[in-house]
């Protein structure tokens, strides 16, 4: 133990951050462990077991495979069919009858994440995620030693009724075995996955996410109790969930201007509109970008993005249907001077 560790504990201590106290209380048992005192280091943990927190195994010299993850305060703007599968779980959970694996799939950016993160808060339950790259390992047999010492931490949980693993983007971990591109040494690393899988404390809810179910060993499939596809996103859902996340970036810049009337309009110029996470960034990015002394700069951006060319005339944004009070705010031009323009 180190001086850092002792003035990190006041701190933490000072601070009322129970989290950080028990962080580094761990990590404190961890060196006693490596200087050979086992005993300490395991009547360290013991004091601290009785807390709803992972507590890492300080054995075999193996370190942290979960990592703790904040809840998901934005909204979260899902189809309703996707949303009445999410209060599904929430009720399955509910009734306490085992059913704890789900597995959510679809493309990128579709909000698998952030709804699991919303399920833990839903729940009441501490979430962690697993971190696979430390899982993973290039050493022969490493693997699948890891992903047992993985599933003998979720089981170690003092409080299991009160947790939430995320294991995030699983493909790594469970690529069919049967595909010729499968290694022999990961088509083990998903046998000893499976197996511990089946053995997991029940009391804890586990969600994966993947972006290739395609690719997934069938086996690994059947092992959860509900799959849940997120690839079900109508063109309407799409641009629904747009107004959404416009209101909540504009709430983070006053100086922007508000007009959805004018912004349904731009994102229906889309061929393709764009999965929640890549929206979210576009209209983020075009409000922070824009000129703070123009309010409606960002719309113009948002046109460019959205149809891949910059503002053009008055004349081409009537043919697309757009007022002429919209027309001034995407142009700058002065109503009286565009009526001109037509006319001429």
């Amino acid at each position: 133990m180190k001086k850092r560790n002792v003035l990190n504990l006041i701190k933490y201590h000072v601070e009322d951050n129970n989290y950080g106290f028990r962080q580094e209380a761990i990590e404190i048992a961890h060196d006693f462990d490596r200087a050979g005192d086992t005993e300490l280091a395991e009547y360290v943990l013991a004091l601290l077991s009785d807390a709803n927190t992972f507590v890492p195994q300080t054995s075999g010299g193996v370190g942290h495979f979960l990592r703790r993850m904040d809840y998901s305060r934005s909204p979260l703007p899902l189809p309703e069919v996707i949303s009445e599968d999410v209060k599904g779980i929430i009720n399955a959970v509910g009734h306490d009858a085992g059913i704890n694996k789900f597995l959510f799939q679809g493309p990128p950016g579709t909000g698998k994440t952030e709804t699991a993160k919303h399920v833990a808060r839903i729940l009441e339950r501490d979430l962690f995620v697993v971190d696979f790259s430390e899982v993973i390992d290039s050493k022969l047999g490493q693997t699948s030693k890891n992903i047992t010492t993985l599933f003998r931490e979720i089981n170690g949980f003092a409080n299991p009724g009160r947790i939430v693993v995320l294991f995030d983007e699983i493909d790594a971990l469970a690529m069919d075995r049967n595909n010729s591109h499968d290694v022999r040494e990961m088509g083990r690393a998903t046998s000893t996955f499976l197996r511990e899988l089946d053995s997991m404390n029940t009391q804890v809810v586990l969600i994966a996410t993947t972006n290739m179910y395609g690719t997934l060993d069938k086996a690994m499939i059947r092992r959860f109790d509900s799959v849940i596809d997120f690839g079900r996103y109508t063109r309407d859902d799409l641009l629904e969930v747009a107004t959404t996340l416009l209101n909540v970036h504009l709430a983070k810049f006053r100086f922007a201007g508000k007009d959805v009337r004018l912004f349904n309009k731009i994102m229906r110029l889309m061929d393709e509109v764009l999965y929640p996470a890549e929206l979210s960034n576009l209209i983020k990015t075009a409000i922070a970008f824009s000129n703070p002394g123009e309010p409606f700069d960002y719309m113009r951006r948002l046109y460019k993005a959205a149809t891949g060319n910059v503002v053009p005339d008055a004349k081409s944004l009537r043919e697309q249907g757009f007022s002429m009070r919209e027309i001034e705010t995407l142009t700058g031009t002065p109503i009286s001077t565009l009526s001109r323009e037509l006319k001429g």
